[in-house]
């Protein structure tokens, strides 16, 4: 994995070779990697130090850092180090290729009771020991759930993490964070609230939505929405199981004082059924280093350098390790997806098209449907005129040569609403339908599908 092709080069950051994009948001992007001296695989979470300052999150991203190197869980990702140059601070994650629980929740609709408890136990196990180590996650939700190849559960995202030192004299905290459908009442009150709590009514909401395949409190209006909140208006489905239902009526009790804590969820009969403890390194972990990251003055030794050898443009050549990792639980079949009716924050397809003429294509077919494009070598910037349900939709093209005259492109949602996202794909793949590369069967499937649209 030296290089990507002849006719560009990788960008390196101390041992670490980047890769692919695999998410990117306002202050952060993350990027596949490889460790040259182990040939691990990892993603490596990129911040820029300019907009870290400018918009005062030097506590967060500290926090952040610190939260990680305090943890070390099976089920929670692991974080192996963070470096900095002089302009970006790069953390180093562990990578895992299953995907999220929320892609298996909307692929299945819905999960069977003994398959969502065994999630659930693992879910509880990570918050249980993060707060075990001063930690309170605050935004649990399936998308920040991962699985791992063999179907393990990984708590991910701790940027909104609170530790001990957020909590005031009452005891509280008091900060107002989370996404709406799994924040608990107290913490849209706004009047302090006990984080360990708090996240165990994110859980419960998880382990309902996994055995439903929808959300127990779900409205367009967010007043509406938070007014079945605060008073856990909610109705278990006739499938849940009897005692599955009193566990998650106990969970999402609208009290914080008389909500079930997390050491009555484990003792419960329906939790226990096949229940195995997790067993784990308990490391001892100094945070002396953390403040080094951030600073400007210290030993030009300790920086890392972003080195880059620009080659002619060419699209990036996508190797055997890359072009595994974009399969879930590398299972090659899902590479490239035969249907395009159901797409989730990212997707792709396949094209024997020239690079130049698919850049063409998806830019003519993005500007009616009301997109700026901006284009870079072979990747596209597109940029929603509208404002959504969340702000501008923002969507990230680029495209990798997979194999001679064979070329992979990939589509994510950079910013913005997901559903938006689903509805400006399916419009858009309508108007690439020439460059799309079909099997042989898969065009002959199309066509008998056209021939019966035609003969009704």
């Amino acid at each position: 994995m030296a290089s990507r092709s002849n006719n560009n080069s990788r960008t390196r950051v101390g041992k670490y070779e980047l890769g692919r994009t695999l998410g990117a948001g306002n202050f952060a992007k993350v990027k596949f990697a490889r460790n040259v001296e182990t040939g691990e695989n990892v993603a490596i979470k990129i911040l820029d130090k300019e907009k870290v300052l400018k918009h005062k999150m030097i506590g967060q991203i500290k926090r952040e850092i610190s939260t990680m190197k305090l943890i070390r869980h099976p089920n929670v990702i692991r974080m192996y180090e963070a470096m900095a140059s002089k302009t970006k601070i790069y953390i180093v994650l562990e990578f895992v290729t299953g995907g999220e629980l929320f892609d298996k929740i909307a692929s299945k609709g819905r999960l069977k009771e003994d398959e969502a408890r065994k999630y659930f136990q693992q879910l509880i196990n990570a918050v249980d020991y993060c707060h075990s180590r001063g930690v309170f996650h605050r935004d649990l939700k399936p998308e920040n759930l991962l699985l791992d190849v063999n179907g393990v559960l990984k708590v991910s995202d701790f940027g909104l993490s609170a530790l001990p030192q957020q909590v005031r004299e009452d005891g509280l905290l008091h900060t107002t964070c989370g996404t709406p459908n799994y924040v608990a009442p107290e913490v849209i009150n706004n009047k302090g609230y006990d984080g360990a709590k708090a996240d165990l009514w994110s859980c419960g909401v998880i382990l309902f939505v996994l055995m439903a395949g929808y959300l127990p409190f779900e409205e367009s209006n967010l007043a509406a929405l938070y007014k079945k909140i605060f008073k856990a208006d909610f109705t278990c489905p006739p499938w849940f199981s009897s005692s599955a239902k009193k566990l998650i009526k106990r969970i999402l009790d609208p009290s914080p004082s008389t909500r079930i804590t997390i050491a009555e969820v484990i003792e419960n009969e329906w939790f226990k059924k096949g229940y195995k403890p997790p067993s784990f390194e308990d490391a001892d972990v100094s945070l002396v280093d953390v403040d080094d990251i951030f600073n400007e003055i210290g030993d030009s030794r300790e920086l890392v350098v972003e080195k880059r050898e620009e080659g002619p443009m060419a699209p990036v050549t996508m190797n055997a390790f890359e072009l595994i990792s974009t399969s879930q639980g590398l299972n090659l079949s899902s590479l490239f997806e035969k249907q395009m009716g159901f797409v989730k924050r990212e997707t792709r397809f396949t094209s024997k098209s020239p690079a130049n003429e698919i850049i063409s294509k998806i830019e003519q077919a993005a500007m009616p449907l009301g997109f700026n494009v901006k284009k870079s070598n072979f990747k596209l910037k597109l940029h929603g005129e509208k404002t959504g349900r969340k702000g501008h939709l923002a969507v990230a093209t680029e495209i990798f040569e997979v194999a001679p005259s064979l070329y992979m492109v990939e589509v994510r949602k950079s910013g913005g609403d997901t559903l938006e996202f689903h509805k400006f794909y399916k419009s858009l793949t309508a108007g690439l339908k020439d460059i799309v590369w079909k099997t042989d069967d898969e065009a002959e499937e199309r066509k008998e599908d056209e021939g019966v649209v035609a003969s009704a």
